[in-house]
Order: structure tokens, then C-alpha cells, then sequence
């Protein structure tokens, strides 16, 4: 059995119409265990636009909220359990682009969660290669979610 611990966090006033905790959790155990990670500690902190802004500035160099930001760990603790690290969500975002992107709101965050827990296990979308790769994979993901592919 895979043993996994999950944080979701929340920093938003309004969380009507965003998936839940368990569902949260749900989507990054199912990950996990589908890319053969057999213990893995994680935090997704929903936050507002104003913290995603903040960390995004600090972090990028980008004065402007985004979607989703990773900020890996890669340590092992004493268990064996791999501290992945943080991903980030900004719920005002997410809901904007599902809506302008004709999707859910559930199925655009849940390809957020998974294209940040892909950050944190070391995919990277900045060479062409390594793209499609992580695309592929999130793809996969998603199929296995029971989600449409993100990129249609």
C-alpha cells in the first residue's frame, strides 16, 4: 500500500464551486501511485490572487498573479517518504481561464495539481523535448482521473 500525506491548505475567502479537500487529496494519491511513487508528503495551498502574486513576483520575477506555482523540496525524511513539496494554486485564476477555456472548474484544477506535482518530481516544460514528455504524462494523468485531455 502507498502511503501518502497530503496538505491542502486554503487562503481564499470564497471556496464555493472549488473541488475539496478530498477530492484534492484524491487526485494526488491516485498520481502518485500511478507514477509508481510509493510515499510522498505534499502541500497544495489554494490561495487568493494577491499571495500568488506576491510569491510569483518574489519567485519569477513576474509582477502578476498566475495559475500555478511548485516549489520543490527533494529530500527524503527518516520514513523514506519523499518530501515533494509545495504546489500553489490561485483559485481566481483557475476559475477565470476554465471559464474563458470552456472547461470545468475541477477539471482545470485538477490539471494544475498534476502539472505542479510533475514540476516537483523534476519535469520541466522549458526544452521542447522534456515538453511534450510532461504533456504526454499529464495527459495520461488526467485520462486515468477519468478527465478529457487539457490541451483540446
Amino acid at each position: 500500500m502507498h502511503r501518502h500525506q497530503l496538505d491542502v491548505q486554503w487562503n481564499v475567502a470564497d471556496r464555493q464551486g472549488l473541488p475539496g479537500d478530498e477530492l484534492i487529496a484524491g487526485w494526488l494519491s491516485a498520481s502518485l501511485d500511478y507514477l509508481g511513487q510509493s510515499a510522498a508528503e505534499v502541500c497544495v495551498r489554494i490561495v487568493d490572487e494577491a499571495e500568488i502574486r506576491i510569491l510569483n513576483k518574489q519567485y519569477r520575477g513576474q509582477d502578476k498573479p498566475t495559475n500555478v506555482l511548485s516549489f520543490s523540496n527533494d529530500s527524503v525524511d527518516e520514513t523514506g517518504t519523499a518530501m515533494l513539496g509545495d504546489i500553489i494554486v490561485c483559485s481566481c485564476v483557475v476559475i477565470t481561464e476554465a471559464k474563458a477555456q470552456g472547461k470545468t472548474v475541477a477539471a482545470h484544477f485538477a490539471h494544475l495539481v498534476l502539472h505542479g506535482l510533475l514540476h516537483l518530481q523534476g519535469h520541466d516544460h522549458s526544452v521542447d523535448h522534456q515538453a511534450t514528455e510532461m504533456e504526454t504524462i499529464e495527459i495520461d494523468l488526467m485520462a486515468n482521473l477519468g478527465y478529457e485531455n487539457p490541451y483540446l
